[in-house]
């Protein structure tokens, strides 16, 4: 059973998700605008936020920022509700650190499996140990990864795709095994959902972005030595 906080202000989504969510058995609270949702993460502590995008008050974007930024929220995985014809709001809602997205009108059984698909990779994350490459520290049980024993701002979702490639470094990982192991897609549909949070990791890591490797054609690795010329063991 876990926490869920859904930030909507369409009555009868909220109502549907509700109803939803609590068949599975997890407990719901509900926010209807942008400006109450740190507030509400703050005191209730949810394992995961279903965040709208259009919001009165403040739109989801704009709260997707402040919930990052915040220390007490920053680890709370988020997905975002996005309007099907607004392309541009998916990709900002990505680069912005979103775990997922859904856009609307949306499937309630697919929303549930996304739901308790990014639940599972951040429980399992949790519950995993230490690793060390190089400058690279991962503590999987506190869920961070350090560079030069400095902290790096990761989100649940960018934490577990550096986990999934520093497991198995300089093994080339296509672009469908990512998806299935880190975001538990099926098939190579949500390529740009990769290709942005790959990005993101690597701005995040700064010079050091560059052990994030691409195998053109292939996937993503983690290379050990970027600076030489090694090359990379076959995709897995």
């Amino acid at each position: 059973m876990s926490k869920i906080l859904v930030v909507d202000d369409e009555r009868d989504i909220v109502d549907l998700l509700t109803l939803h969510l609590q068949r599975e058995g997890h407990i719901v609270h509900a926010v209807g605008n942008g400006l109450g949702v740190l507030p509400a993460a703050v005191q209730e502590e949810p394992d995961l936020i279903v965040l709208d995008l259009m919001l009165p008050g403040l739109d989801g974007v704009q709260v997707h920022k402040r919930l990052r930024a915040d220390t007490r929220t920053r680890h709370i995985p988020v997905i975002m509700l996005t309007a099907r014809a607004q392309t541009h709001d998916r990709i900002a809602g990505l680069e912005s650190g979103a775990d997922d997205y859904l856009t609307k009108p949306f499937s309630p059984r697919e929303l549930m499996l996304r739901i308790n698909a990014v639940l599972r990779r951040s429980k399992k994350v949790v519950t995993l140990t230490e690793q060390r490459i190089g400058p690279f520290r991962l503590d999987r049980k506190n869920m961070v990864l350090s560079v030069d024993d400095v902290a790096v701002d990761l989100t649940i979702t960018e934490l577990k795709l550096a986990t999934v490639l520093m497991e198995n470094p300089d093994v080339v990982h296509d672009r469908a095994e990512l998806l299935n192991h880190v975001w538990g897609y099926a098939d190579n549909s949500q390529s740009r959902t990769l290709d942005t949070h790959v990005k993101r990791l690597r701005e995040k890591l700064g010079d050091y972005g560059k052990h994030i490797q691409t195998m053109r054609g292939h996937g993503y690795y983690f290379c050990t030595q970027p600076d030489s010329n090694g090359v990379p063991a076959t995709a897995s």
